[in-house]
């Protein structure tokens, strides 16, 4: 990014901190955005008198574009932090304040950048709902088609469309989990480069961004400052810091777009594969009735499992799921009777 770039970049911020600390009226959080728009706007005009030593003409005021006035609207109606990813992604510091407290406030420097590890609670969950996705939609073309074939169609025809329908769905899973963690890590790339670039540029007024966040998390005023200031002394610890505190990111847990497309392509065929099964090795309604029984038990056990997420009871959480794939494999066997009925 030129100079020009940097200075609209830091004015967006500026004008985007004013927003939120109006909608943080009456809150502690409304003087930080007040102070860090002040800081954004110290940061603008270093670019600015950068601008002006080459003689390239600065804009005399900042005119925010449609993209901006949007995510400014949405900020005053839903309030900061459902935009939190949209606003981090704008270059709006101090969101880690919205972060679930996961750490005590550092205190040191030695406690700064520490977080509690997890038990890999978000990759279970997503293999639930991958298995989930799998189960349901497979099953229920299964069962449409069954419906459209009648009690004398083919399983070779009911087969075909069950493995279609598993490498098409656990093709499009995993192409669609590859774009998002890729378009996501490239998002925070960006916003890892710039925090970087910042800074090698002015590293005292990002310092002083960072005792502002910290003293919104609990820190004195001054305990804040000097914390911050040993931090930027060390130019990959503050870099790590600053991603950590003003972004909220973490630099290690970016995300595998390759490893997010390989999980949820197995976590969906699992599930596919299910219903499938009974048609590998038989035909008619003694199949499909041994596909609709092992896909009942594979649905009472994903619900229940998913309890664990919801802290719902294991069996309420089995029954309401197997109740939900029970309607859309109904349906879908209801359509698919009627249209079988209407083609013939």
């Amino acid at each position: 990014m030129n100079e020009l770039d940097n200075w609209r970049e830091e004015k967006r911020s500026a004008w985007l901190y004013r927003v939120i600390s109006d909608a943080e009226s009456g809150t502690a959080r409304q003087i930080l955005f007040l102070e860090l728009a002040q800081a954004a706007e110290r940061q603008a005009k270093i670019w600015a008198e950068m601008l002006w030593k080459k003689g390239i003409e600065v804009p005399s005021q900042y005119a925010p574009d449609p993209r901006v006035r949007l995510v400014a609207m949405l900020v005053r109606l839903l309030g900061p932090l459902p935009m939190r990813s949209i606003l981090v992604a704008m270059k709006v510091r101090g969101m880690s304040i919205y972060n679930p407290p996961e750490h005590v406030v550092p205190t040191s420097l030695e406690q700064v950048g520490r977080r509690h590890k997890t038990m890999g609670g978000g990759n279970l969950r997503a293999a639930v709902f991958g298995v989930n996705d799998g189960l349901v939609s497979n099953a229920s073309l299964i069962m449409g088609v069954a419906g459209a074939s009648g009690p004398s169609g083919s399983g070779g025809v009911i087969l075909l469309a069950g493995v279609a329908g598993l490498l098409a769905g656990a093709f499009s899973m995993a192409a669609g989990e590859y774009i998002s963690v890729r378009s996501q890590r490239e998002m925070y790339e960006y916003q890892i480069g710039l925090e970087r670039e910042e800074l090698e540029e002015y590293p005292q007024e990002e310092a002083a961004e960072l005792a502002l966040i910290f003293q919104a998390k609990g820190l004195e005023r001054e305990e804040a400052r000097s914390l911050s200031e040993k931090l930027i002394a060390d130019p990959d610890r503050a870099l790590d810091t600053l991603t950590r505190e003003e972004l909220g990111l973490n630099p290690n847990e970016l995300g595998s777009p390759w490893g997010a497309a390989f999980f949820s392509f197995f976590a969906f065929a699992i599930g596919a594969m299910v219903p499938v099964l009974p048609f590998l090795f038989g035909t008619g309604m003694k199949a499909l009735f041994v596909a609709i029984g092992l896909t009942a038990v594979a649905l009472f056990c994903v619900g229940a499992v998913l309890s664990l997420f919801t802290g719902r009871h294991a069996w309420l959480g089995g029954l309401r799921m197997l109740a939900i794939g029970g309607a859309a494999g109904g349906a879908t066997y209801l359509i698919g009777r009627a249209l079988g009925v209407s083609l013939s």
